[in-house]
């Protein structure tokens, strides 16, 4: 049996005043995909996920998240329940303890009263601890949230998505604010959580290396068109080199492509 299509775009174009940040991009992903997309910055990476996630619309072409065009479903909550979005900002409210933060993953499935509440109050803690036992936080519990280092921040963010459950996640840049040894917990968390649960992962990441150890497929995007889709497995040095080096430069930035 084949594995449907979670998302499909169809020549998505898109263009900021006279600067063309992608032009007409087509591609599938499959249910329990995880796709790094990679590429030198102003590749159009960024512009493709706020796409997905609804922030930006496309000048031309279509967008379907699960078969329903994205521009058709009714509201943020109801779209929520089918994707969510991680960043490296984090989007949290850091006065506020771990577990109101948690919670705040359920306003998709909550009313407007119960979410309010919760900010106060907060409302079925059992879904908040099991989400911070998966990602290792629950002793942090309630701690409040700006006294966290950066990696258990985006702890607390990912289990925030483990409450809201939504069958896709979006992450921009997820570990760029972290030191290495962070970045990897972190990556090793979210893509281990996302399997377990069957959602489908598609990431932003400046590291190859990353995007080689924990996604199964490599999305290389160049001048807003796409240059590879592969494998991971697949991804060859040429590959590489041939995305990141700069016209007339036949050194490759070793930094942004350096594969252990």
């Amino acid at each position: 049996m084949s594995v449907k299509n979670i998302i499909e775009l169809d020549n998505i174009s898109k263009t900021f005043g006279e600067m063309e940040a992608l032009s007409s991009i087509s591609l599938n992903v499959k249910k329990g995909e995880l796709i790094a997309l990679i590429g030198p910055s102003g590749a159009g990476k960024t512009t493709l996920l706020n796409i997905l996630s609804s922030i930006v619309k496309p000048d031309s072409g279509s967008v379907l998240v699960d078969g329903v065009s994205i521009a058709s479903y009714k509201n943020n909550r109801e779209f929520a329940r089918k994707v969510g979005v991680i960043r490296q900002q984090f989007d949290l409210i850091p006065q506020l303890p771990v577990i109101h933060n948690v919670l705040v993953g359920n306003f998709s499935h909550w009313g407007t009263l119960k979410s309010l509440i919760s900010l106060i109050l907060p409302q079925d803690k059992k879904s908040a601890e099991n989400a911070l036992s998966r990602t290792g936080l629950i002793d942090k519990i309630y701690d409040r949230t700006s006294r966290l280092s950066g990696g258990e921040q985006q702890r607390v963010a990912l289990a925030r998505l483990l409450v809201q459950k939504p069958d896709i996640i979006l992450a921009d840049e997820p570990v760029s604010s972290l030191d290495p040894a962070r970045a990897q917990d972190i990556l090793s968390i979210l893509s281990i959580l996302v399997k377990e649960d069957g959602q489908t992962l598609v990431t932003t990441l400046h590291s190859v290396e990353y995007a080689k150890l924990y996604f199964d497929r490599i999305i290389g995007m160049r001048s807003g068109k796409l240059f590879f889709d592969k494998p991971a497995e697949y991804v060859t040095e040429k590959d590489l080199a041939d995305l990141y080096t700069l016209k007339g430069d036949s050194k490759l930035h070793e930094s942004d492509t350096k594969i252990s």
